[in-house]
């Protein structure tokens, strides 16, 4: 007899190795059922998080016996980079994926609260997340192997093919065959053509100020511009994240204010022709977002100026610079698509317009 109604195992799986499928068994042994949270969940394709929610859930049953595949469910969950907010959302999605499976409705609500245990391991600081669930019983297991799923991704960009013996010798040790199998087709695919692209970039400009004395900080501007219902949007031109969605924003210049880079930004992206004085009229607030792990150039700092230029005609903008379009996109069309945009930029829109991107428990499963 299983000690739990459901064991709640939380990763991001990019991809599933073979320490995620120990673990996954030590669940599948403790609950009648399983919950295995999908971290970094709508978001665009990027080098650290190069699979949907989707083919992370494909790569976990693929790698697990038939019997065991009716037992498990799944929870996408997309960064929020507030821990706070982020565990009430594992919570209320766990909450709401248990009742969906129980019958749902008044009756699972009357019925005794289902017993849940969180399945983990303390690694390093990356592991704090498992002692904000109190109310659920944490099952510590050991590290289950050496395996990181760092080095799996890092040996598939790295490999100029198949046969790459680096390559060969991590999918043989790190990854369960089915997961193995399933990483050879996609190297083959455009994704992984464009992220390795991307990969090499990000590598080379690491390398760039790697010889520094001590770890840069960059610093950043972002304007949200909100005109009418509709938000300003770039569509990036280069790498990193060239093709998705964005914030006009960029670098803080040497001899630039925060506010004059701001400015210099919102022109040369989008050429849109306001004076200083509307700007002013227009400005609202400025917030920092400055989550350690929100850019992967490096240690980022933003600076995110909200303007609003109330009900005035929605003022012409053309994509420049770094911007290969610009477009004044509908704030309720920004709700629906949260992979399309680079970085945190939704996560920004979301802190300043309270958009709300929920999932359909029939999609959860």
């Amino acid at each position: 007899m299983a000690d739990f109604d459901a064991a709640v195992f939380i990763g991001r799986f990019q991809p599933p190795h073979r320490g995620h499928m120990a673990m996954l068994r030590h669940a599948l042994d403790a609950a009648s059922r399983v919950v295995v949270v999908l971290g970094s969940a709508h978001q665009s394709r990027m080098p650290k998080n190069p699979f949907t929610w989707q083919e992370r859930r494909a790569m976990i049953e693929a790698a697990l016996a038939p019997a065991d595949r009716q037992r498990v469910l799944y929870l996408p969950m997309r960064d929020f980079y507030d821990e706070a907010r982020w565990v009430q959302a594992v919570r209320n999605g766990v909450r709401l994926l248990l009742d969906s499976v129980r019958g749902g409705g008044a009756a699972a609500s009357a019925g005794p609260a289902p017993q849940v245990a969180l399945v983990g391991h303390f690694k390093d600081d990356s592991s704090a997340y498992l002692a904000q669930f109190p109310d659920w019983q944490l099952l510590n297991f050991p590290r289950q192997s050496d395996t990181d799923a760092t080095l799996v991704r890092e040996a598939c960009f790295a490999a100029a093919d198949d046969h790459d013996p680096h390559l060969q010798a991590v999918l043989h040790e790190h990854v369960p065959p089915a997961v193995r199998d399933w990483l050879l087709a996609w190297r083959h695919s455009t994704e992984f053509a464009s992220l390795r692209q991307e990969w090499q970039m990000l590598r080379d400009y690491r390398q760039s100020w790697a010889s520094a004395p001590f770890t840069p900080m960059f610093v950043t501007v972002d304007a949200l511009v909100q005109c009418q219902g509709h938000v300003l949007l770039i569509e990036r031109g280069r790498a990193p994240g060239k093709g998705l969605l964005a914030l006009p924003g960029g670098f803080l210049e040497p001899r630039d204010t925060l506010w004059q880079s701001c400015l210099r930004e919102l022109m040369e992206e989008t050429a849109i022709g306001l004076s200083e004085a509307e700007w002013k009229s227009a400005f609202r607030t400025v917030r920092v977002f400055d989550h350690p792990d929100r850019s992967q150039r490096g240690r980022t700092i933003t600076h995110a100026f909200h303007f609003d230029l109330g009900h005035v005609a929605l003022p012409p903008v053309q994509g420049g610079d770094d911007a290969q379009s610009a477009a004044w996109v509908p704030i309720q069309q920004i709700g629906t698509m949260p992979e399309r945009f680079f970085e945190d930029h939704f996560f920004i829109l979301d802190v300043f317009l309270q958009l709300t991107h929920e999932v359909a428990l029939r999609e959860l499963r």
